[in-house]
């Protein structure tokens, strides 16, 4: 596993710069992401975090970092989570990787064929997924796991701009979580989808489909004027260990959703 040196030496003070409008790509999107220091109480903590580690990974160098997306640029499916794990993505760079979360979301992953591997440990891993990203609405690993209204908003540019990147292939979202699916249905009616009115509760295994945006200056791809939208119960450890969400519930949820995005 490759180290990376902390504490981080690109990091940007101040919430103007970069601009995620600004990158046009997403290799340019993932680099400018983890230069963002706008968020003064996540920074300290996820530095903080980075600097004191855990104990049983007291000789790794952790990311400490904002967390860019990972999946390939074309992808069909996004998967938008909450925020990265303190000692999870946090420490190695990567969503859900190096924690008990990413153990169960990438094995589902696998079982349906969209993940090369079963398993991911750390970023040199050789894991690759197929047609398909994880994302989240906050790229810092809040105190608590639980990121405040304020930075969440202040976060959401990143995720809209890399919505739009993908809009020419983006088929099918699957939301972990409530917290994941207001905020992607927040950042798609802001891109101009046609979100419903009151907007759809979250639920697990909740199926929306949003007919085409009106925004002309926005360009999806041209085998869909859809976006299917998925609901499922987050693949966090209060939820898989008291059996709240199975492995087979999981698995159910993404085969849907990989088959509305034409990865099955």
């Amino acid at each position: 596993m490759s180290a990376v040196p902390f504490p981080p030496q690109n990091a940007v003070p101040g919430c103007g710069d970069p601009r995620p409008a600004d990158q046009h790509s997403i290799a340019e999107l993932d680099s400018a992401i983890t230069g963002c220091a706008a968020c003064d109480r996540l920074v300290s903590w996820r530095e903080r975090v980075a600097r004191d580690k855990r104990a049983a990974y007291a000789d790794q160098a952790y990311w400490g970092r904002p967390v860019p997306g990972f999946g390939p640029a074309d992808a069909s499916l996004a998967i938008v989570g909450l925020a990265p794990a303190a000692h999870g993505a946090n420490r190695t760079g990567r969503m859900f990787t190096g924690d008990r979360s990413g153990d169960v979301l990438y094995a589902a992953l696998h079982a349906v064929g969209i993940a090369s591997q079963a398993e991911a440990t750390h970023r040199d891993d050789g894991l690759s997924l197929y047609g398909t990203r994880i994302t989240a609405p906050v790229r810092c690993a809040p105190p608590a796991n639980k990121p405040t209204p304020g930075e969440r908003d202040t976060c959401q540019p990143w995720l809209v701009r890399e919505f739009e990147l993908l809009a020419p292939t983006l088929r099918t979202v699957v939301a972990l979580g409530a917290f994941g699916w207001q905020s992607t249905l927040r950042v798609l009616a802001e891109l101009g989808w046609q979100v419903p009115k009151p907007r759809p509760r979250f639920g697990h295994g909740a199926h929306v489909v949003l007919s085409e945006h009106d925004r002309p200056d926005f360009h999806i791809g041209k085998q869909s004027c859809e976006l299917h939208l998925f609901g499922c119960f987050h693949v966090s450890q209060q939820n898989t260990f008291t059996g709240r969400l199975t492995p087979a519930m999981l698995r159910d949820v993404l085969a849907d959703a990989a088959r509305a995005a034409r990865l099955r």
